[in-house]
């Protein structure tokens, strides 16, 4: 056969790789609203750049007629190409053929690619459309699992991972999810749930459907689970391609770079005015930080507490802040816990780390004490005492007991501390010190009501002023509201060039 003929064979081939299981199986996928495994891998990279690799791998298993099912690219297309002209590698589950079950060379081909990935020290996206473990292949289904779940926690820590559910995650595919470091999904058409409504509802006798069990917004609101949710994959790949964006290639790698046209000396008049109760910490935030630059995570998960990328200087921060628009900003469990991992993704990835503080406490209630709050608010404690990225806290407004403590105080490592004049920095909230304090003086008094609030400015301003913080050298310095952006331009600045390392360990012993 000449060349011609032969280059002419790879062609034909190739084309059919394109169409997987067919045209009826690809026009079902279109009709769940769901783009298959090369569009959605299309419209992740940047034009042409994606390069497959092991696209003619095949099954290796002939029972149950899978003799007759073989296929190329055994139901995932993996690769590399680049995203914003920045290297990425990828895997995408092709529900098409099989609808995406995973077998021993399709996670084979999941495990060559993550491979390559950790050895170039880039990014890994895993875009998973599955029913999961393919019954063809028994025992090699389940091993293709282990090895996948063995490779992503080697690989946590060094790249970054992003995993987004894009159509069904069940049994063995749902322990997937949770080890990467951001997890997509898709309103409607993503599911994640260890067993199936089916089998849910017969064992509790209660309907359940699929979406209820493991929707996108159960695991954004309830479990946590996802991060983020897209109202399409459209949208769900356009918004990875973001978050890359204030990402590092690796965990020696500083973020990348984008030109600033927000002046760092921009003063914010607007921040000098009092607050509002219970305002909106994101509009302190989006005001601080580069103008444009925010995106949030979790921001269906703990709204009580926010997570957030932003830019200053057009350089990644990572950011945690209370937020008094609910419930005071009161901390609880979840919050905690929300905190806490992504503290250590920032730390992780070099990511400088701002904390802006107000927050009233903790929230009381039995079912908090019951489900563990002093162990997840040690997670978030942990989490800032090990990080050796730059930290800085902004404490706005109160910041009581050990709410304190855990908001990246001073005492777990705080590089430097700024408070505002309107911080209030105390073992207890004001009011309720003042009635504890001073429970006789306010009862034998004439007029208890307005007794109590002499004893509670008299409280607040001996021992809960910022001053009082700054004296002890608790607070580096008291700064105008205003001033915040130039302040913390500056430290971030400074702080560029930090070096610190922990004990030499193994590893630490999180309360997990």
């Amino acid at each position: 056969m000449a060349m011609q003929d032969k280059i002419n064979e790879l062609a034909a081939i190739k084309s059919k790789l394109e169409m997987a299981d067919g045209k009826d199986a690809i026009d079902k996928q279109h009709s769940l609203s769901k783009l298959t495994a090369r569009e959605r891998i299309a419209k992740l990279f940047d034009d042409n750049s994606f390069v497959e690799i092991d696209a003619f791998v095949e099954a290796r298993g002939i029972d149950f007629g899978m003799q007759e099912r073989k296929a190329y690219g055994d139901g995932v297309v993996t690769g590399y190409g680049t995203i914003d002209g920045r290297p990425v590698y990828a895997s995408a589950q092709d529900f098409t053929f099989i609808v995406g079950a995973l077998g021993e060379m399709h996670a084979k081909k999941i495990m060559k690619v993550m491979d390559m990935a950790i050895k170039a020290g880039v990014p890994y996206i895993s875009l998973i459309d599955s029913n999961g473990a393919r019954l063809q292949e028994g025992i090699d289904a389940l091993a293709g699992y282990g090895d996948i779940i063995c490779k992503s926690v080697q690989a946590s820590g060094v790249i970054p991972q992003i995993t987004a559910v894009m159509g069904s995650c069940p049994g063995a595919s749902s322990y997937l999810p949770p080890l990467a470091d951001f997890v997509f999904m898709t309103e409607k058409t993503a599911s994640l749930n260890i067993v199936g409504s089916q089998i849910v509802s017969a064992t509790s006798g209660k309907d359940i459907s699929s979406e209820e069990l493991g929707g996108a917004m159960v695991h954004a609101k309830k479990s946590g689970i996802a991060n983020f949710v897209c109202e399409s994959d459209e949208a769900c790949l356009r918004e990875i391609r973001k978050l890359i964006s204030y990402l590092p290639d690796n965990n020696l790698s500083d973020s990348p770079e984008y030109v600033c046209e927000d002046d760092l000396n921009r003063l914010i008049d607007d921040l000098n005015d009092d607050l509002a109760a219970n305002y909106d910490m994101k509009n302190i935030i989006a005001s601080v930080f580069d103008e444009g630059s925010i995106f949030e995570v979790s921001s269906n998960y703990a709204e009580n507490i926010i997570t957030s990328f932003a830019r200053m200087g057009g350089t990644t921060v990572g950011v945690v802040a209370n937020q008094p628009a609910v419930d005071e900003g009161k901390l609880n469990s979840s919050a905690y816990v929300k905190a806490a991992r992504f503290v250590r993704i920032c730390d992780a990835f070099n990511i400088p780390i701002v904390t802006f503080t107000d927050s009233n406490g903790i929230v009381i209630s039995a079912e908090e004490e019951q489900s563990g709050i002093s162990s997840k608010a040690a997670k978030l404690m942990y989490a800032f005492a090990e990080a050796t990225v730059p930290k800085i806290n902004i404490i706005i407004g109160k910041a009581i007991g050990g709410v304190y403590v855990a908001m990246n105080s001073k005492q777990l490592g705080a590089d430097i501390v700024f408070a505002w004049p309107s911080a209030e920095i105390s073992v207890m909230d004001a009011q309720a010190a003042a009635n504890i304090l001073y429970r006789k003086e306010i009862a034998q008094a004439d007029n208890p009501i307005a007794e109590r609030e002499i004893k509670r400015d008299e409280y607040r301003n001996r021992y809960a002023s910022p001053y009082i913080a700054a004296a002890k050298g608790y607070v580096d310095d008291i700064v105008e509201p205003g001033s915040t952006r130039v302040r913390l331009a500056s430290a971030l600045m400074m702080l560029s060039s930090k070096r610190e390392s922990n004990l030499a360990r193994k590893h630490g012993n999180i309360p997990l």
